[in-house]
């Protein structure tokens, strides 16, 4: 049994479908997602205030971001006034 490939996805899909109708998907797929990222939140080790203070960190160590100015140049068979 190898890696499953299109076909086996599809009929995945289907019997999901029809077990489950098209109108839980969304709710199983939203449920599903939260379940997930409650559980990486619980093994990951650090809090989210860590990763924060480190941004923070990074961005200090880089400094200001240099101001932009524009510029206009005039070209040179530009004349320098408009004539009336």
């Amino acid at each position: 049994m190898g890696p499953l490939g299109a076909p086996e996805l599809i009929i995945i899909l289907v019997i999901v479908l029809v077990l489950f109708g098209a109108k839980r998907l969304p709710d199983l797929g939203k449920s599903l997602g939260s379940g997930m990222r409650e559980f990486k939140d619980a093994v990951t080790p650090g809090d989210k205030d860590d990763d924060r203070d480190r941004d923070r960190d990074r961005s200090l160590e880089q400094g200001p971001a240099p101001a932009q100015t524009t510029q206009q140049t005039q070209h040179e068979d530009a004349p320098a006034q408009p004539r009336a």
